[in-house]
């Protein structure tokens, strides 16, 4: 069943063609910058980056805070049992070791009732489907772990101080991939307010070369090894996830619209609140702060499930909108 139906408007194209028109550079440049100014600026964070996607953007986070920690092989990362495989697969691509806790049928996340007594040394929260975990009980349950959150289907969710998810913990994500919130067809946002953290992850971003490092680093860093060509310098091991002007430029006219886009999924939200029947339907939390990726239908009946199954297949989907 679609995501999404056409999400890039007319005047998008038309942005995107002039850029195209009126420039001769089109990886990663001036608008990727304006973009991630524009972004931190909406989110209410210090620092943003702009990545391939919302899983490279799960990954680099991972990786970057692995590595400014200090934290060791076999280290423990709590994640919620339902999420999307991005949030797994970086946990064992640094080399720690993801411990599954239960989630609930009200916020489908972490389910308070059942988290561990392991030595947790990060909790990777999954904002699902625009509902919001329930991250302050969890930084009461383990006030020594690193939280970092993934908002990646959640853009503009808020917390109970009204301030949006990720603008606050140690790192956060969001994909802005086509049937999200917003798009720039593929690519992703990592977010933080640490200065170190965000140094470290424009270098991964980019290989690990010196060149990428915060420009008033930059020349100390490079007199420690006058050996060393700095255009040739890698300072970390990294990645290519950099992304490109073109995919900026829509992201700058599709980030006009988010907020008016998020006030429609809140209302979508309600509505279906208001109608759905609780006998049948398991009802989630109803949470004014919400950003509604997609409403879970969760059935209580296994053959309630089988006719919604039918509903949606033969659905004409060239006549919704």
């Amino acid at each position: 069943w679609p995501l999404m139906q056409t999400a890039i408007t007319e005047s998008d194209k038309k942005s995107m063609i002039d850029f195209i028109s009126s420039s001769d550079r089109y990886t990663c440049g001036k608008m990727v910058q304006q973009f991630e100014d524009e972004w931190s600026s909406w989110l209410g964070c210090k620092y943003s980056l702009y990545v391939t996607s919302g899983s490279t953007a799960n990954l680099l986070l991972m990786a970057a805070v692995k590595e400014l920690y200090n934290i060791p092989n076999g280290s423990k990362v709590l994640v919620p049992a339902c999420t999307w495989v991005t949030n797994i697969s970086p946990v064992f691509q640094v080399g720690l070791e993801p411990v599954f806790c239960d989630v609930d049928l009200e916020r489908y996340s972490f389910d308070v009732h059942t988290l561990p007594d392991e030595d947790i040394r990060i909790v990777f929260v999954t904002h699902l489907l625009g509902l919001n975990a329930p991250i302050e009980q969890l930084m009461e349950r383990y006030p020594n772990a690193i939280f970092l959150e993934d908002i990646c289907e959640s853009h503009g969710i808020l917390g109970p101080d009204g301030k949006k998810r990720g603008s606050l913990s140690v790192g956060g994500t969001f994909s802005f991939y086509y049937g999200h919130h917003m798009t720039t067809i593929e690519g992703g946002m990592v977010c933080t307010n640490d200065e170190r953290l965000y140094e470290l992850m424009r270098l991964k971003r980019s290989h690990g070369m010196a060149r990428h490092l915060l420009p008033k680093n930059y020349e100390t860093t490079i007199a420690k090894y006058p050996n060393i060509n700095p255009q040739f310098l890698f300072l970390t091991d990294g990645y290519n996830f950099r992304n490109t002007e073109i995919n900026a430029v829509l992201g700058l006219e599709q980030l006009k619209r988010l907020d008016s886009s998020i006030a429609i999924r809140r209302d979508n939200f309600a509505c279906f609140i208001e109608n759905l029947d609780p006998n049948i339907f398991y009802i989630p939390f109803v949470d004014p702060g919400n950003s509604s990726f997609a409403f879970p239908f969760v059935c209580k009946k296994h053959e309630d499930v089988q006719k919604l199954h039918r509903i949606f297949d033969e659905l004409d989907y060239s006549i919704v909108h």
